[in-house]
């Protein structure tokens, strides 16, 4: 077998940045501890090697906790006890829920559906490519996985009847508006559940360990205005800024109806899938009221689709991007909340709030919201950049005196609508961009108009909202 491939350039960053900060220990502000500071390289030199990623970001995780093990930093039994957080293995759990839509044939079926009843004129399709990424939204943690593994298929065959292509030059026709719109819908379903992408549920544990609650129907009342807007809007806004050449689109149908029959009648899977997924959205709204939790709703879907075989443990075994996960993400929450519980974080709150003082609450908040927001640029994806800023942030705000969850609700949106910045911000932007139906200017120049919105509607409509339901 011949070695796999290590970018070891990749790593001087890491390292460099992390020595840097763990041999200035000596100068440390006043009240923070040795321990607290080291925690604080290696975290920071984790979160760069995320960015770089020199090797997989899961190898970079063990490689950081293993060191942080090794230096006493972190205790061997507590680094283990990592792995047991209930919020990582809701998005295991999640993942391979998730994979019952692609086994099945129901996401396909699902997009078909929505493309015949809609698909009349172009900017109808672009609704019904959103209204799938909604549907599937909830059960789908992966936003990367809605985007690429339902979504993009189907546009790219619909753009292909049109003879819209980017090697022909035709990408105007109808593809680059469609690409650019779908991308734009995943941004919003994204924010609107907290299941439906991993960067929410980190922001949620995060969250969690400042004593900040944030359940899955609360986090869907306060997006549920804002995200519908959105949905409603940014498509209409797109078609007006990036209008597509094509506007009529009536062959649409008659390609999702030959599509759908050849596919045949719903088959006993994607009739099992149907029904434990409705009854795991409803359990998931209802979780609150009832007393049950979030986690064991999701290991209760799985447990049934196991139970009927629409998922084998073959599937389960073999779904890989939901173990990767279940990896770094767990290092990741356990190196954050050391942070936190080592007195990094209160202190970094206290400070700030401290050269705060006397600044109203809501201008500190706009001020965290906006540095957070445009900060993306420097990132990769959303994990990351979650990881890194979300707890800091919500600290800071919290010690100004904002409404603890209007702030990490206010810091969890933002995770989502940030990848209105670059072509490379997150997954789904790298998978539609990729192509080429969006020129790079194009996209960061409607990203940059569409952020300014995303920004007025997330962040003052939905503290509006937030305040008229009485969540602060």
């Amino acid at each position: 077998m011949t070695l796999h491939r290590v970018h070891y350039k990749k790593m001087l960053w890491p390292v460099v940045i992390g020595l840097l900060i763990w041999l200035t220990a000596p100068f440390r502000p006043v009240g923070l501890s040795l321990i607290a500071w080291h925690m604080l390289a290696i975290f920071v030199a984790t979160i760069i090697g995320c960015i770089t990623q020199p090797l997989p970001i899961g190898a970079v995780a063990i490689i950081m906790l293993t060191l942080a093990a090794l230096l006493g930093v972190i205790p061997v039994d507590e680094a283990i006890d990592g792995f047991g957080d209930s919020t990582v293995w809701m998005i295991a759990m999640a993942y391979f829920l998730s994979r019952g839509f692609v086994n099945t044939g129901l996401g396909r079926r699902v997009a078909l559906i929505f493309v015949r009843l809609f698909g009349k004129k172009t900017l109808g399709l672009a609704y019904s490519l959103i209204g799938v990424d909604l549907v599937t939204s909830p059960a789908t943690p992966s936003n990367t996985a809605r985007a690429g593994g339902i979504v993009f298929p189907i546009i790219e065959s619909l753009a292909g009847a049109y003879g819209s292509t980017p090697k022909n030059g035709t990408e105007r026709k109808v593809g680059s508006f469609l690409i650019y719109s779908a991308f734009h819908g995943n941004i919003a379903t994204s924010g609107l559940f907290m299941t439906a992408m991993a960067p929410n549920l980190i922001a949620v544990a995060l969250a969690k360990s400042m004593h900040v609650q944030i359940t899955w129907m609360g986090w869907f009342l306060a997006g549920s205005v804002p995200g519908l807007i959105c949905l409603i809007c940014v498509p209409y806004l797109i078609y007006k800024m990036y209008p597509p050449e094509v506007k009529d689109t009536p062959n649409a149908r008659a390609w999702a109806d030959g599509e759908l029959t050849k596919m045949g009648k719903l088959s006993l899977p994607e009739k099992l899938m149907g029904g434990i997924f409705l009854l795991a959205l409803v359990l998931w709204m209802l979780s609150s009221f009832i007393g049950l939790d979030a986690t064991l709703v999701a290991f209760l879907a799985v447990s049934l689709l196991l139970f009927t075989g629409v998922l084998s443990l073959q599937d389960i075994l073999h779904e890989t991007g939901a173990w990767n996960t279940l990896l770094w993400f767990s290092i990741l929450i356990l190196m954050a909340g050391k942070l936190n519980s080592l007195g990094f974080i209160p202190w970094l709150s206290q400070s700030i709030g401290q050269s705060l003082h006397g600044v109203h609450w809501s201008i500190v908040l706009l001020v965290l919201l906006l540095v957070y927001f445009y900060a993306h640029y420097l990132f990769a994806g959303a994990t990351a950049h979650v990881s890194a800023m979300y707890g800091a942030f919500l600290g800071v705000a919290i010690s100004a005196g904002a409404p603890p969850m209007l702030a990490a609700l206010l810091l969890g949106f933002d995770g989502a609508i940030f990848s209105s910045t670059t072509h490379y911000a997150n997954g789904p932007s790298s998978i539609m961009f990729g192509p080429g139906y969006v020129t790079q200017r194009d996209w960061w120049r409607m990203d940059f108009i569409l952020g300014l919105f995303y920004l007025v509607v997330w962040g003052g409509i939905g503290s509006l909202w937030m305040k008229v339901i009485g969540m602060w």
